[in-house]
Protein backbone atom coordinates (compact mmCIF):
# COMPACT_ATOMS: atom_id res chain seq x y z
CA UNK A 1 0.00 0.00 0.00
CA UNK A 2 2.94 2.34 0.62
CA UNK A 3 4.82 2.05 -2.84
CA UNK A 4 1.19 3.13 -4.04
CA UNK A 5 1.76 6.54 -2.40
CA UNK A 6 3.42 8.57 -5.46
CA UNK A 7 2.11 12.16 -4.27
CA UNK A 8 4.85 14.80 -4.15
CA UNK A 9 6.90 12.77 -7.22
CA UNK A 10 8.58 14.33 -10.18
CA UNK A 11 8.21 12.17 -13.51
CA UNK A 12 10.77 13.99 -15.94
CA UNK A 13 9.43 14.10 -19.01
CA UNK A 14 9.07 16.17 -22.38
CA UNK A 15 5.16 17.99 -22.69
CA UNK A 16 3.45 21.05 -22.68
CA UNK A 17 2.28 20.55 -18.96
CA UNK A 18 5.88 20.61 -17.79
CA UNK A 19 6.72 23.85 -20.41
CA UNK A 20 4.26 25.86 -18.33
CA UNK A 21 5.22 28.51 -15.97
CA UNK A 22 4.94 26.48 -12.39
CA UNK A 23 2.78 30.18 -11.50
CA UNK A 24 0.37 29.41 -13.91
CA UNK A 25 -0.21 25.79 -13.12
CA UNK A 26 -1.04 26.71 -9.08
CA UNK A 27 -3.24 29.58 -10.10
CA UNK A 28 -5.32 26.63 -13.28
CA UNK A 29 -4.76 24.29 -10.05
CA UNK A 30 -6.63 26.29 -7.68
CA UNK A 31 -9.03 27.49 -10.27
CA UNK A 32 -10.02 23.93 -11.33
CA UNK A 33 -10.32 22.75 -7.90
CA UNK A 34 -12.62 26.15 -7.40
CA UNK A 35 -14.98 24.42 -9.95
CA UNK A 36 -14.89 21.41 -9.32
CA UNK A 37 -16.93 22.35 -6.27
CA UNK A 38 -19.19 24.53 -7.91
CA UNK A 39 -20.60 21.77 -10.47
CA UNK A 40 -24.05 21.23 -8.79
CA UNK A 41 -24.35 17.84 -10.76
CA UNK A 42 -22.73 14.42 -12.23
CA UNK A 43 -22.73 15.90 -16.02
CA UNK A 44 -20.99 19.23 -14.84
CA UNK A 45 -18.04 17.11 -13.28
CA UNK A 46 -18.05 14.60 -16.05
CA UNK A 47 -17.54 17.78 -18.08
CA UNK A 48 -14.49 18.57 -15.98
CA UNK A 49 -13.37 14.70 -16.02
CA UNK A 50 -12.64 15.22 -19.79
CA UNK A 51 -10.55 18.18 -19.30
CA UNK A 52 -8.69 16.04 -16.70
CA UNK A 53 -8.41 13.28 -18.96
CA UNK A 54 -6.81 15.96 -21.70
CA UNK A 55 -4.31 17.04 -19.10
CA UNK A 56 -2.95 13.93 -18.16
CA UNK A 57 -2.29 12.69 -21.71
CA UNK A 58 -1.10 16.18 -22.16
CA UNK A 59 1.47 15.80 -19.07
CA UNK A 60 2.78 12.33 -20.62
CA UNK A 61 3.11 11.11 -17.20
CA UNK A 62 1.98 7.16 -17.03
CA UNK A 63 -1.09 6.44 -16.38
CA UNK A 64 -0.50 4.31 -13.54
CA UNK A 65 1.20 7.02 -11.58
CA UNK A 66 -2.12 8.28 -11.37
CA UNK A 67 -3.89 5.04 -10.50
CA UNK A 68 -1.51 4.50 -7.57
CA UNK A 69 -2.52 7.34 -6.05
CA UNK A 70 -5.96 6.91 -6.28
CA UNK A 71 -5.17 3.11 -5.12
CA UNK A 72 -3.71 4.32 -1.58
CA UNK A 73 -6.75 6.50 -1.26
CA UNK A 74 -9.23 3.62 -1.99
CA UNK A 75 -10.59 2.96 0.88
CA UNK A 76 -11.89 6.65 2.01
CA UNK A 77 -14.10 6.64 -1.90
CA UNK A 78 -15.35 3.32 -1.31
CA UNK A 79 -16.54 4.11 2.66
CA UNK A 80 -17.68 7.66 0.83
CA UNK A 81 -19.43 6.18 -1.56
CA UNK A 82 -21.39 3.27 1.23
CA UNK A 83 -22.43 6.34 3.61
CA UNK A 84 -23.96 8.43 1.00
CA UNK A 85 -25.65 5.49 -0.77
CA UNK A 86 -27.57 4.85 1.99
CA UNK A 87 -27.95 8.59 3.04
CA UNK A 88 -28.68 9.90 0.09
CA UNK A 89 -32.22 11.15 -0.34
CA UNK A 90 -34.67 11.44 -2.93
CA UNK A 91 -35.38 9.33 -6.37
CA UNK A 92 -37.27 5.81 -6.37
CA UNK A 93 -36.93 3.33 -3.41
CA UNK A 94 -34.07 0.38 -5.16
CA UNK A 95 -33.83 -1.46 -2.11
CA UNK A 96 -35.17 -1.21 1.27
CA UNK A 97 -34.35 -3.48 4.92
CA UNK A 98 -35.23 -2.73 8.37
CA UNK A 99 -34.20 1.23 8.51
CA UNK A 100 -31.67 0.79 5.68
CA UNK A 101 -33.22 2.55 2.65
CA UNK A 102 -31.26 2.20 -0.53
CA UNK A 103 -32.54 5.03 -2.76
CA UNK A 104 -31.27 6.37 -6.99
CA UNK A 105 -30.52 9.50 -5.44
CA UNK A 106 -28.36 7.50 -3.04
CA UNK A 107 -26.57 5.85 -6.01
CA UNK A 108 -26.33 9.37 -8.00
CA UNK A 109 -25.19 11.16 -5.14
CA UNK A 110 -22.38 8.49 -4.07
CA UNK A 111 -21.63 8.51 -7.59
CA UNK A 112 -21.24 12.08 -7.86
CA UNK A 113 -18.86 12.25 -4.61
CA UNK A 114 -16.97 9.62 -5.87
CA UNK A 115 -15.81 11.39 -9.06
CA UNK A 116 -15.14 14.45 -7.19
CA UNK A 117 -12.97 12.86 -5.09
CA UNK A 118 -11.07 11.46 -8.06
CA UNK A 119 -11.18 14.44 -9.90
CA UNK A 120 -9.17 16.29 -6.67
CA UNK A 121 -7.09 14.01 -6.34
CA UNK A 122 -5.94 13.29 -9.88
CA UNK A 123 -5.50 17.23 -10.64
CA UNK A 124 -3.74 17.41 -7.94
CA UNK A 125 -1.17 14.94 -8.91
CA UNK A 126 -0.68 16.34 -12.12
CA UNK A 127 0.92 19.69 -10.43
CA UNK A 128 3.58 18.01 -8.68
CA UNK A 129 4.46 15.21 -11.36
CA UNK A 130 5.38 18.08 -14.15
CA UNK A 131 6.72 20.33 -11.61
CA UNK A 132 10.19 20.32 -9.60
CA UNK A 133 10.38 21.57 -6.24
CA UNK A 134 12.17 24.29 -6.75
CA UNK A 135 9.93 25.68 -9.58
CA UNK A 136 7.18 25.15 -6.59
CA UNK A 137 9.26 27.53 -4.28
CA UNK A 138 10.05 30.48 -6.73
CA UNK A 139 6.40 30.05 -7.76
CA UNK A 140 4.47 30.22 -4.68
CA UNK A 141 7.08 33.12 -3.59
CA UNK A 142 6.34 34.97 -5.92
CA UNK A 143 2.61 34.80 -6.42
CA UNK A 144 2.65 35.67 -2.59
CA UNK A 145 5.28 38.77 -3.24
CA UNK A 146 3.11 41.35 -3.21
CA UNK A 147 2.50 40.50 0.75
CA UNK A 148 6.32 41.79 0.63
CA UNK A 149 4.74 45.00 0.37
CA UNK A 150 3.52 44.85 4.52
CA UNK A 151 7.24 43.24 5.21
CA UNK A 152 6.48 39.31 5.34
CA UNK A 153 8.97 39.02 2.52
CA UNK A 154 11.05 36.73 4.83
CA UNK A 155 7.65 34.92 6.33
CA UNK A 156 6.74 34.07 2.17
CA UNK A 157 10.02 32.76 1.78
CA UNK A 158 10.36 30.45 4.77
CA UNK A 159 6.49 29.27 4.36
CA UNK A 160 7.31 28.58 0.42
CA UNK A 161 10.23 26.59 1.32
CA UNK A 162 8.69 24.77 3.70
CA UNK A 163 5.81 23.70 1.37
CA UNK A 164 8.49 22.56 -0.66
CA UNK A 165 10.40 20.85 1.56
CA UNK A 166 7.25 18.50 2.77
CA UNK A 167 6.68 17.66 -0.61
CA UNK A 168 9.91 16.09 -1.20
CA UNK A 169 10.05 14.31 1.43
CA UNK A 170 6.67 12.74 0.75
CA UNK A 171 8.12 10.21 -1.16
CA UNK A 172 11.23 9.64 0.84
CA UNK A 173 9.88 9.35 4.60
CA UNK A 174 7.22 6.11 2.59
CA UNK A 175 9.97 4.96 1.32
CA UNK A 176 12.03 4.42 4.63
CA UNK A 177 8.84 3.58 6.55
CA UNK A 178 8.24 0.60 4.17
CA UNK A 179 12.20 -0.03 5.36
CA UNK A 180 10.95 0.08 8.82
CA UNK A 181 8.47 -2.55 7.84
CA UNK A 182 10.54 -5.09 6.22
CA UNK A 183 12.84 -5.05 8.93
CA UNK A 184 9.80 -5.33 11.96
CA UNK A 185 8.79 -8.47 9.61
CA UNK A 186 11.94 -10.29 9.38
CA UNK A 187 11.82 -9.98 13.17
CA UNK A 188 8.61 -11.28 13.68
CA UNK A 189 6.06 -8.60 13.98
CA UNK A 190 2.73 -9.37 12.60
CA UNK A 191 1.40 -6.11 11.08
CA UNK A 192 -2.16 -7.68 9.70
CA UNK A 193 -2.95 -10.48 12.38
CA UNK A 194 -4.71 -9.95 15.91
CA UNK A 195 -7.17 -7.72 17.43
CA UNK A 196 -7.40 -3.79 16.78
CA UNK A 197 -5.58 -3.18 19.64
CA UNK A 198 -2.37 -5.25 18.81
CA UNK A 199 -2.62 -3.38 15.35
CA UNK A 200 -2.45 -0.19 17.02
CA UNK A 201 0.64 -1.53 19.52
CA UNK A 202 2.15 -3.15 16.36
CA UNK A 203 2.78 0.40 15.04
CA UNK A 204 4.50 1.57 18.02
CA UNK A 205 7.84 -0.27 15.62
CA UNK A 206 7.39 1.59 13.42
CA UNK A 207 6.56 5.14 14.51
CA UNK A 208 9.65 5.36 16.88
CA UNK A 209 12.13 4.60 14.43
CA UNK A 210 10.67 6.98 11.71
CA UNK A 211 10.11 9.95 14.17
CA UNK A 212 13.72 9.40 14.84
CA UNK A 213 14.96 9.33 11.47
CA UNK A 214 12.74 12.24 10.06
CA UNK A 215 14.58 14.47 13.23
CA UNK A 216 17.94 13.26 11.58
CA UNK A 217 17.43 13.56 8.41
CA UNK A 218 15.79 17.41 9.15
CA UNK A 219 19.41 18.05 11.44
CA UNK A 220 21.47 17.10 8.64
CA UNK A 221 19.16 19.03 5.71
CA UNK A 222 19.64 22.32 8.14
CA UNK A 223 23.24 21.60 8.51
CA UNK A 224 24.08 21.26 4.56
CA UNK A 225 21.62 24.61 4.18
CA UNK A 226 24.46 26.26 6.86
CA UNK A 227 27.30 24.96 4.71
CA UNK A 228 26.09 26.50 1.74
CA UNK A 229 25.30 29.61 3.13
CA UNK A 230 21.38 29.79 2.84
CA UNK A 231 20.37 32.80 4.50
CA UNK A 232 16.83 32.84 3.12
CA UNK A 233 15.79 35.48 0.55
CA UNK A 234 18.20 38.24 1.65
CA UNK A 235 20.14 39.13 -1.37
CA UNK A 236 19.17 35.62 -3.17
CA UNK A 237 19.71 35.39 -6.93
CA UNK A 238 17.74 32.72 -8.81
CA UNK A 239 19.15 30.57 -11.74
CA UNK A 240 16.17 30.04 -14.02
CA UNK A 241 13.63 33.13 -13.69
CA UNK A 242 10.13 32.92 -14.54
CA UNK A 243 8.76 34.01 -17.73
CA UNK A 244 5.09 33.67 -19.27
CA UNK A 245 4.89 33.11 -22.79
CA UNK A 246 2.69 32.59 -25.18
CA UNK A 247 1.19 28.77 -23.41
CA UNK A 248 1.02 30.27 -20.37
CA UNK A 249 -1.80 32.25 -21.60
CA UNK A 250 -3.50 29.66 -23.85
CA UNK A 251 -3.74 27.69 -21.68
CA UNK A 252 -5.54 30.34 -19.02
CA UNK A 253 -8.07 31.00 -21.77
CA UNK A 254 -8.53 27.31 -22.27
CA UNK A 255 -9.27 26.69 -18.90
CA UNK A 256 -11.47 29.79 -18.61
CA UNK A 257 -13.33 27.79 -21.86
CA UNK A 258 -14.09 24.87 -19.54
CA UNK A 259 -15.04 27.05 -16.57
CA UNK A 260 -17.83 28.73 -18.75
CA UNK A 261 -18.53 25.81 -19.99
CA UNK A 262 -19.04 23.87 -16.19
CA UNK A 263 -21.25 26.98 -15.37
CA UNK A 264 -23.24 26.42 -18.83
CA UNK A 265 -23.89 22.42 -17.83
CA UNK A 266 -24.87 23.74 -14.39
CA UNK A 267 -27.68 26.14 -16.26
CA UNK A 268 -29.05 23.48 -18.92
CA UNK A 269 -28.80 20.22 -16.61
Amino acid sequence: MLNDITFGQYVETDSVIHRLDPRVKILLLIINIIFIFIAKNIFSLLFIALFVLMIMIFSKVPVKMYFKNLKAILPIIIFTVIINLFYGRGGSVVFKWWKITLTTGGIYNSMYLALRIFLLITISSVLTYTTTPNDLTDAIERLFSPLGAIGLKNAIHTLAMMMTIALRFIPTLVEETQKIMNAQKARGVDFEGGKLKEKIGALIPILIPLLISSVRRAYELAEAMECRCYNGCEGRERMKQLKISAKDVISFIFSAVICAGVVAVNIIA
